[in-house]
């Protein structure tokens, strides 16, 4: 039975009129912004200001996930952490119309950070280091934890039921992917009993806007959609790039910014090319189980050929290797 699109009723006139019904007034300006797993749209209001309108991926999250969200964002903001929380309208963040969930946040411009500067790594760090020290106050109750097995053992068993692995490339993937959940497994038995809290959970330069307003210039953290519980680490790993030198060194300048809010246990680095590697594996199910959402066929059309497990399955080579290796360490 072919799964319904799970946008296919949200028209451009159902979104100015959901934004309409909590008591905002639209000038009929409308631009889709760049998001796969919801739908987000930058509104024009009357009085002249934008907002933009986020329309959350129907039976993904249960509401008091979502209110969980915006009560982390919101708490963060409280103390004068730069993220974008939603609007509170007539008391409430979460609003519903047309069967659709939606949040209206205010509208923040920015531009992609320069993580090739040291100082920009650092004012991260030190960033990162105050919305982990609020992270760590309390747990989510209703947010789930990025663990092995729903970040690894679970989209592994999906992506073997869901027909898109070729049958000829089925147990290469098969094995390759057994062997990479071990190193997996094993990483997380070097690092130890660490702790988790209250993460962002993706935070890449793309969920990040740099501004210069002098005082308040610097990042603004957004979009904590896919917010969750895990180790610190997770938030820091995806912020460097390039060789191990190159890395050493971009996490020296991140960690000597978020230790001055909070300390950092270096046994999480044993988890680094883990994490990487859950991230690789539960990717491809993501885009599996989206294919039913017209927009997923056209901007991954070569995710359904042979190329793409192909290559999936030299990637996850690569990370067995690079997790029998020594971890990383700043420099």
């Amino acid at each position: 039975m072919r799964k319904t699109a799970p946008y296919a009723g949200l028209t451009p006139d159902r979104v100015l009129d959901a934004v309409e019904s909590v008591g905002l007034v639209c000038d009929g300006r409308q631009l889709a912004l760049n998001s796969f797993e919801n739908r987000v749209f930058q509104i024009g209001l009357d009085d002249g200001r934008q907002v933009v309108a986020k329309f959350y991926r129907p039976h993904r999250w249960s509401d008091a996930a979502i209110l969980e969200e915006h009560a982390f964002t919101q708490q963060l903001f409280a103390r004068e952490i730069p993220t974008v929380p939603p609007l509170a309208i007539a008391g409430r963040t979460l609003h519903a119309h047309a069967g659709f969930r939606f949040a209206v946040f205010p509208k923040q411009g920015g531009r992609a950070p320069e993580f090739d500067r040291p100082g920009v790594l650092e004012q991260m760090g030190r960033f990162l280091g105050r919305i982990h020290a609020v992270g760590a106050v309390e747990p989510f109750a209703a947010r789930p934890a990025l663990d092995v097995e729903s970040f690894g053992e679970e989209p592994r068993d999906f992506l073997l039921d869901s027909g898109f692995i070729p049958a000829e490339l089925e147990p290469a993937w098969s094995s390759v992917i057994d062997q990479a959940l071990d190193g997996v497994r094993y990483a997380f038995e070097r690092a130890g009993d660490v702790t988790t809290l209250r993460l962002h959970g993706d935070c890449h330069q793309g969920n990040v806007l740099w501004t210069e307003n002098g005082e308040t210039g610097g990042p603004h953290f957004v979009d904590f959609d896919d917010s969750r519980s895990g180790p610190a680490v997770q938030d820091l790993w995806m912020l460097l790039a390039g060789d191990e030198p190159a890395m050493a060194v971009q996490l020296g300048h991140i960690l000597r910014g978020y230790e001055q809010f909070r300390a950092f246990d270096e046994r999480e680095l044993h988890l680094v090319e883990a994490l990487r590697t859950l991230r690789l594996i539960h990717y491809s199910a993501w885009i599996a189980r989206r294919w039913h959402d017209p927009a997923f066929p056209a901007a991954f059309p070569w995710f359904d050929t042979p190329r793409y497990w192909q290559d999936r399955i030299l990637e996850l080579r690569e990370q067995i290797a690079l997790m029998n290796e020594a971890p990383l360490r700043p420099v």
